[in-house]
């Protein structure tokens, strides 16, 4: 920085954020006109020039302030400031250029401005001004750089800084959680709060999936119009929760050690306004799932009825997939425990033959309820001839007998 005082330079620099006012309401001090001070506080709020009349003890404002201060800005806004300098004296200035920097915790940013590719002339109380716009992307404390370079009357470049410090905080915390469906689908659910100091409105809240997966949001009704209705307002500290459905696409479902590595599941983008209608916008980075261990066998029901009538028998079909890096030999098991609610139809022990890594062989499958209610699938089991190792596979789905 010049050692010299910026008030003994030639021009004079001036900054000044640019952003929406707020409303400004009076404070409330009121009470019942039999108690003491009478009716001293209320003629005083109707005095109050920034109270709304016959409305004065609903905080409700007329007025609006502007910002007093640099202030704090929340990440994903953009920052927009007035950058002025000022010939003060009473001759022109010649070659008088701006350059603008942003200072943040890991990098210096070179904010462009008209002005400081072309150095230009100031004639007495001429001004020379720009307007400077930034996506805040980082969080933490930012110093906003102006410098200002001029000829001096000795025909000598000189400059002089000044430094400008706000914080940049968090506005959003996004919290999410996975699901691993059977059906080798993925849910994802994605909880986003409003942690800023004044309510905010959610504009959009979307999934952009990465290229491994297809996405269908599940915050729709069947004509398509929001649940949470036209406006979705959440004051400090409120929540609101989003669901999502993510397929796996077809090359990748086919083959079970791909579907094993696919992991990313794709970016939240949210967009939401604040105060008087300012917009921020934040994406979160790269969401991953933990996958399921499959393990050497994997078995799933397929084409299975989420409701049946007693005593009739139903028909579903049994998917094994070979997850391993070997052939197998495999032999299908069928037991009825004493306890279950549901009889195997069929045949047991039923020796399936060789089954190569990474194929799938479907097998049907017939049970008999005995019971109404709400039944786990139990006693199916799988051998394996090689390693003489038996696999067991309950609970894995429920159907509901009337």
């Amino acid at each position: 920085m010049d050692p010299k005082d910026s008030s003994e330079h030639l021009v004079a620099l001036k900054v000044m954020r640019l952003t929406k006012p707020a409303l400004i309401s009076p404070k409330i001090v009121t009470c019942d006109s039999k108690d003491l001070p009478g009716n001293i506080f209320n003629n005083f709020l109707k005095d109050d020039a920034t109270a709304v009349t016959q409305m004065e003890t609903l905080a409700a404002g007329q007025f609006l302030l502007l910002p007093q201060s640099f202030g704090n800005i929340y990440l994903g806004e953009t920052f927009s400031c007035y950058v002025c300098v000022h010939n003060e004296t009473n001759q022109p200035v010649q070659s008088v250029s701006i350059k603008a920097d942003l200072q943040t915790n890991s990098q210096r940013i070179p904010l462009t401005t008209q002005q400081s590719q072309t150095p230009s002339m100031l004639d007495v109380d001429d001004t020379l001004s720009d307007v400077i716009h930034h996506e805040v992307k980082d969080l933490g404390t930012h110093i906003l750089v102006c410098e200002v370079t001029y000829m001096s009357n000795y025909n000598t470049l000189a400059s002089f800084r000044k430094f400008f410090k706000f914080e940049v905080m968090k506005p959003l915390d996004v919290k999410t959680k996975f699901y691993n469906a059977e059906s080798d689908d993925v849910y994802l659910e994605a909880q986003v709060q409003n942690i800023t100091s004044g309510p905010i409105t959610l504009d959009q809240v979307s999934l952009e999936s990465s290229q491994q997966f297809t996405v269908k949001s599940l915050n729709e009704d069947e004509n398509g119009d929001s649940v949470f209705g036209d406006v979705t307002l959440l004051q400090p500290q409120e929540s609101c929760q989003y669901l999502y459905c993510l397929t796996p696409r077809e090359s990748i479902a086919k083959e079970i050690k791909l579907l094993a590595l696919a992991k990313n599941i794709g970016k939240l983008d949210i967009v939401w306004r604040s105060n008087l209608g300012e917009k921020g916008r934040l994406q979160t980075s790269q969401l991953q799932r933990v996958t399921p261990d499959y393990g050497d066998i994997r078995l799933t029901y397929e084409s299975l009825p989420s409701k049946v009538a007693v005593d009739e028998p139903f028909n579903f079909k049994c998917k094994i997939v070979n997850a391993s890096d070997r052939t197998l030999d495999l032999i299908l098991k069928l037991r009825s425990y004493t306890d279950s609610s549901l009889l195997w139809c069929g045949i047991s022990n039923r020796k399936l033959g060789l089954l190569e890594p990474g194929k799938a062989v479907l097998v049907d499958l017939t049970a008999l309820p005995m019971n109404t209610g709400l039944h786990n699938i139990t006693g199916v089991a799988l051998v394996d001839l090689f390693l003489k190792r038996t696999y067991n596979y309950d609970d894995l789905a429920t159907v509901f007998v009337f």
